[in-house]
C-alpha cells in the first residue's frame, strides 16, 4: 500500500476544501511534487507551507524555509481591492472565511494563512504583521500566531511598522520557522513560574465583556497551575491608535512622537522588571462579512507595532457563540526565542475545547 507524500496530503486537503474557505489565490501543484523528492534530503523534510499573498514566496522568511527542505504549496488570501484593511482576506473561490464560524470574517491581513493553519491545509505558513495582521487572524481563528521583533528580519515595509511573522498549528511548530529563519538560533526552556502581569485593556482599551472573561480565566489557569506568577503593577499606556496612523503616512506630528516615546519608555520600564505581559489580542470577537463597525480590531496590537516588541497569540477559549479568542504574550524587544519558548509552556497548560469542530462550507458572500 503507497502512502501517499506530505505534500500530496496537503495538495489534496487544499482541492478538496479551499473551495468552501477561500484560503487561497494560487496553488502549486505541480512546482510542489517537483521539489519534494530533493527537499527530503534536508532539515525540513519536504514540509509543506504556505506563503502569504503571491509576493509571499519571495519573502526572506520563505526562501529560508525552502533552502532548510521545506515545500510551499500556495499563496494565501489577503485583502482584495476595496475591503477593509484590518480584518478582510480575499481568496480564489470568494472572501475568505473563518472556518470556526463562515458567517464571520477569519481576521486580516495574513487571512488566508489563519485558515490555511486552522483547517489543516497547512502546518505552518507565513504572515506579516504591521498592526495585529498576524496576531488578530491567529486568535480569531484558534491557532498560533508569532509577529517578531521589528527588524531582527529583513522587511520590505518602509515604515518600519511590519515585521515578519508565522503562524501554525501550535507554538512547537513555529519554533521550525524561527529555527530556521533565524540565524544563530538556540532553544529556550522557560523557567516556571514566569513572573506576569495581566492588562487587560492596557490603559485605554474598551473590550467584549465576554472576550475580557475568556482571556481572564485563561490567565487564572496558567496562574493556579504554576506557569504564571502574576505580579503587582499593571500596564498602561497611551492610545497609540493617532500616532500609528501618522507613522504609517509617513508624516508623523510631534504629538505623535511624544506619544510613540513616552509609550516606549513605559515598556522599557516595565519589562526591565516583568518578562512577560499578557493581554486580550482583540478587543473583540470575529465580526461578520460586513465589516467591523467603528470598532478597531487593532487596539491592543498596533501599540507593539509602534514600540518593536515580539508578540504573540495563543489560543484561550471560545465565547458561547463559538468564536476563538486569543491571548497575547508579549516580551522584550529582541526575546523571541524566548518568547516563543514562554509561549510552548502557555500553550500546554491551555487546552481549549470547543463548541463545534471547524466548519467548510461558505458563507453568504457579501
Amino acid at each position: 500500500m503507497t502512502h501517499a507524500s506530505a505534500v500530496a496530503r496537503s495538495l489534496d486537503r487544499i482541492a478538496r476544501l479551499d473551495p468552501g474557505l477561500g484560503a487561497f489565490v494560487e496553488v502549486w501543484p505541480r512546482e510542489a511534487l517537483a521539489r519534494e523528492p530533493a527537499a527530503r534530503a534536508l532539515p525540513l523534510a519536504g514540509m509543506p507551507f504556505a506563503v502569504k499573498g503571491r509576493s509571499g514566496i519571495r519573502s526572506y522568511a520563505a526562501r529560508r524555509l525552502i533552502a532548510a527542505g521545506g515545500v510551499p504549496v500556495g499563496a494565501t488570501s489577503v485583502p482584495g481591492p476595496g475591503t477593509v484593511w484590518q480584518t478582510w482576506g480575499q481568496g480564489a473561490h470568494g472572501p475568505t472565511v473563518n472556518p470556526w464560524r463562515p458567517d464571520r470574517t477569519p481576521g486580516g491581513s495574513s487571512a488566508g494563512s489563519a485558515v490555511a493553519v486552522a483547517a489543516g491545509l497547512v502546518e505552518l505558513a507565513t504572515g506579516s504583521d504591521g498592526a495585529g495582521s498576524v496576531r488578530i487572524p491567529a486568535a480569531w481563528c484558534g491557532v498560533f500566531g508569532l509577529k517578531t521583533t521589528n527588524g531582527l528580519l529583513p522587511s520590505p515595509d518602509r515604515s518600519g511598522l511590519a515585521a515578519p511573522g508565522v503562524l501554525a498549528r501550535s507554538a512547537a511548530v513555529a519554533e521550525t520557522y524561527l529555527r530556521h529563519v533565524l540565524d544563530g538560533y538556540e532553544p529556550f526552556e522557560a523557567r516556571l513560574p514566569v513572573p506576569a502581569v495581566h492588562s487587560e485593556d492596557l490603559g485605554y482599551v474598551q473590550v467584549d465583556p465576554e472576550v475580557a472573561a475568556v482571556v481572564r480565566r485563561a490567565v487564572e489557569r496558567l496562574a493556579a497551575s504554576g506557569v504564571v506568577r502574576l505580579t503587582t503593577g499593571g500596564c498602561e499606556l497611551l492610545d497609540p491608535g493617532q500616532a500609528w496612523q501618522e507613522v504609517r503616512g509617513g508624516a508623523p506630528s510631534t504629538a505623535a512622537a511624544a506619544v510613540r516615546a513616552e509609550n516606549d519608555r513605559r515598556l522599557d520600564a516595565f519589562f526591565a522588571r516583568t518578562p512577560l505581559l499578557l493581554t486580550p489580542v482583540t478587543p473583540n470577537r470575529p465580526h461578520g462579512h460586513e465589516g467591523p463597525g467603528e470598532v478597531y480590531s487593532t487596539a491592543s496590537t498596533w501599540g507593539f507595532n509602534l514600540s518593536g516588541h515580539p508578540a504573540a497569540s495563543v489560543p484561550a477559549g471560545f465565547t458561547s457563540d463559538g468564536c476563538p479568542v486569543g491571548l497575547q504574550l508579549v516580551a522584550g524587544r529582541g526575546a523571541d526565542v524566548s518568547l516563543l519558548g514562554m509561549a510552548r509552556v502557555v500553550e500546554e497548560a491551555l487546552p481549549t475545547v470547543p463548541p463545534w469542530t471547524p466548519q467548510t462550507h461558505r458563507a453568504p458572500t457579501r
